[in-house]
């Protein structure tokens, strides 16, 4: 076992998140709890929403177990549904509301969800679904009796799919009492004293249960961000700056790329001052980035970690924009971290190994999948661990250390390498900002390592490699550098490795570019 501290913790609260967030109404009946573009609804406005679509939905037979699915676009209505969904003692299943038809299908029948809640414009992109469906933003019932509560920690909460490695998305199921630790966690990280959330992030990625469902249930007012259109037609969407500045945003949460665009735009740049705030997870933590960050916000700087498996977050660190890297911290709540070498035995104290995730956070598995839940979800010392698949060390200091995926080992020329090494020695420079090392075959036959770089100035390509070359063997230099004005995303706002373009497309785009 790994803990280098004892992070058990009892949850003296057992308050189930509808009865958090009933509670919290009591407190604040009338303080805002929930923004969108030119409306705002109080605690009191945002129960009384939820609870009237839950009596809907439970006259419907959704109780306990039962799977209800969200297609919407993002909105005031996106958030009532998951809160109508649990007061009914339903379990939500979110559904980007730019997926493809297709997609959308493959879920709705994966899940068999007992209701689907969408819109009109978006169901008329479906074909015949076997399900109920329901629009969002209907008529409310004049319905507000409280309904019976019939959760208890076992039932299921949410199943967020993540894609998989053949190709067929898998249902992660996680369980109320998974949620529970998981605010306890936050709790002890964040303090529960509310303040203004702003929500970046997709309900279909699981860091919005803490954007949304945690700060609902601890006092916060949440103002949801929706990306301007691109026709620019809706004059109620405003920027990201404006939007932080309007309601007086103190926490923000995203991905390390998003942080990166933010920093390039002046004016989101400057509204990052008034955070107290800033949570970056989902991916690789550069410290040129931490370093960045801190010359425009005095806020907690910190990196979170956790698979979408051990319930969003099972590992944090507050950064210290003066140390040489940004590892991934120390466990968090009822979390016990194990690193094993390929045999599932312990490493040696700073070696490399893969990181297995034990603790009251470990979810019930893959929904209709139970050979691939076998395979990831395990028994290890009289405990249910998760087996995450990352490559990780412990350092000297205890904080543990990311060092890439265990499938992002790849062989060129008989040599192992790992590209995360690559990319941490490379980051070092002080030209590059962020960076980004795979192995291409874009001519049969013909492997070589590409490495894709945003620089804080023009720097030849020759530096770097000479660089490398002083500091790695040969045969982990890269053969091709590319250089990018930002790399691209992913819809939950993470770096799409597959995406980035071959060298050679990008010196045709530059040549075929007008003058």
């Amino acid at each position: 076992m790994l803990n280098q501290v004892n992070t058990a913790r009892a949850l003296s609260d057992q308050t189930l998140l509808p009865r958090a967030f009933s509670a919290q109404v009591e407190r604040t009946p009338d303080a805002p709890a929930l923004a969108f573009r030119d409306r705002t609804l109080s605690y009191r406005e945002l129960d009384r929403r939820a609870l009237s679509l839950a009596h809907r939905l439970r006259a419907l037979g959704v109780g306990p177990e039962v799977r209800v699915g969200i297609y919407a676009e993002r909105s005031l209505e996106l958030v009532i549904a998951v809160l109508a969904i649990h007061k009914a003692g339903g379990a939500y299943v979110p559904i980007d509301a730019s997926l493809p038809a297709e997609r959308v299908q493959f879920l709705v029948d994966d899940t068999s969800m007992a209701v689907l809640l969408t819109e009109p414009q978006l169901h008329g992109k479906l074909g015949a679904l076997y399900t109920r469906v329901l629009y969002l933003g209907g008529e409310a019932t004049d319905e507000q009796a409280p309904l019976d509560d019939q959760l208890e920690p076992h039932h299921l909460a949410y199943v967020i799919y993540t894609s998989g490695s053949t190709g067929t998305p898998k249902g992660v199921m996680v369980e109320h009492g998974n949620l529970l630790n998981l605010f306890a966690a936050m709790d002890d990280l964040l303090g529960t004293q509310p303040g203004v959330w702003i929500s970046v992030t997709s309900l279909s990625f699981d860091i919005s249960v803490v954007e949304l469902l945690w700060s609902l249930a601890r006092g916060f007012k949440v103002v949801l961000y929706r990306e301007p259109a691109r026709d620019g037609n809706n004059p109620l969407d405003v920027s990201f700056a404006a939007l932080v500045q309007r309601h007086a945003v103190t926490h923000l949460q995203c991905t390390p790329t998003m942080a990166s665009i933010l920093l390039a735009d002046p004016a989101a740049r400057a509204e990052l001052r008034a955070l107290r705030e800033l949570i970056l997870a989902g991916e690789a933590y550069p410290i040129s980035l931490a370093r960045q960050l801190r010359t425009y916000t005095a806020a907690t700087l910190r990196n979170i970690y956790g698979p979408t498996e051990t319930t969003v977050y099972s590992v944090a660190h507050v950064v210290d924009p003066n140390a040489s890297s940004v590892p991934i911290g120390h466990p968090l709540a009822n979390t016990r971290l194990f690193i094993l070498d390929p045999e599932r035995q312990p490493v040696a104290a700073g070696a490399a190994g893969e990181l297995y995730i034990a603790g009251a956070g470990v979810a019930r598995g893959y929904l209709n999948r139970p050979e691939l839940t076998e395979q990831r979800f395990l028994a290890l010392e009289r405990a249910r661990v998760y087996r995450t698949g990352d490559l990780v060390r412990l350092r000297s200091d205890g904080a543990l250390e990311y060092l890439g995926r265990i499938d992002n080992q790849v062989k060129l020329r008989g040599y192992r390498l790992e590209l995360g090494e690559i990319e941490s020695v490379l980051a070092q420079h002080h030209a590059v900002r962020e960076v980004v090392v795979l192995l291409r075959e874009d001519i049969p036959g013909n492997k070589r390592l590409v490495a894709y770089v945003i620089a804080h100035q023009p720097t030849p390509a020759s530096e770097l490699k000479s660089y490398l070359k002083g500091r790695l063997p040969s045969y982990m230099v890269p053969a091709a550098f590319a250089f990018l004005e930002a790399f691209p995303q992913t819809l939950g706002g993470k770096l799409d490795r597959k995406a980035l373009p071959a060298p050679e497309k990008l010196r045709q785009a530059l040549r075929a570019s007008p003058a």
